[in-house]
């Protein structure tokens, strides 16, 4: 895709439903994010999400898939980033990992047979000379480890487009991201407002979910207490 010019819509999903659904929108690749720790379960961090909760975030989600790339990331409490990412392939189905982590551990995960999208990290504000070829240099460095993709994060439109004209492998980004990236990726509950958060504040999304799923229940709960016949089976 990036060869032919062709942008990579990425997004990250949690559950088998909803990857069911981004997998009917035909997007390019369903990336299940340790934020799954905080934003589906209530934990406190993403620190305290285990390889294990992983796995099975993973299974649900490729169930949910047949077109899409899944990738699954590797929680930062993992001690052994490697076997990690193998039983994340192995048993959660994964088509590739996503870390942040150096470019000799990416190439050893590599080593292993696991495809990885590995994380970079600007400042998002432009930078100057050093600073983007330092950015350059390190993208060129994982490229050369072996990793398939790399998820540049707080880009900026200048380090952004430069790491992405430098290596041949796809750039794309979510936070900070923009169309000077082979593509983007965002949590597809914050795009469409599916979690609680979305009540209670006016950002710039897709959707409104919470706010339908609000007034679909409390209309349920009035039908019920008015002694009205309920909708749906």
């Amino acid at each position: 895709m990036k060869r032919d010019g062709q942008k990579i819509a990425a997004v990250v999903v949690y559950d088998y439903p909803m990857a069911r659904i981004a997998d009917r929108a035909a997007v390019d690749i369903v990336s299940v994010g340790d934020s799954v720790g905080v934003n589906i379960w209530g934990q406190d961090s993403e620190d305290d999400v285990t390889v294990d909760q992983m796995v099975l975030a993973c299974l649900a989600v490729r169930r949910g898939v047949t077109g899409a790339v899944v990738s699954c990331d590797i929680p930062s409490s993992s001690a052994d980033v490697v076997s990690a990412a193998r039983r994340l392939v192995d048993e959660g189905g994964a088509d590739m990992v996503k870390v942040e982590a150096s470019v000799e551990t990416v190439r050893t995960i590599v080593d292993t047979g696991v495809a990885v999208w590995a994380q970079l990290c600007g400042n998002g504000a432009g930078g100057g000379g050093q600073e983007v070829a330092g950015l350059v240099r390190e993208a060129r460095a994982l490229e050369g480890a072996g990793a398939s993709l790399i998820d540049f994060r707080h880009s900026g439109p200048v380090a952004g487009t430069a790491v992405a004209q430098s290596v041949s492998i796809p750039v794309i980004g979510g936070l900070g991201g923009g169309p000077w990236l082979d593509g983007r990726v965002r949590a597809i509950g914050n795009a469409i407002g599916y979690t609680a958060a979305a009540l209670d504040d006016a950002g710039d999304r897709y959707a409104n979910v919470a706010q339908i799923a609000l007034d679909a229940i409390a209309s349920y709960a009035d039908d019920v207490r008015g002694g009205r016949q309920i909708r749906g089976k």
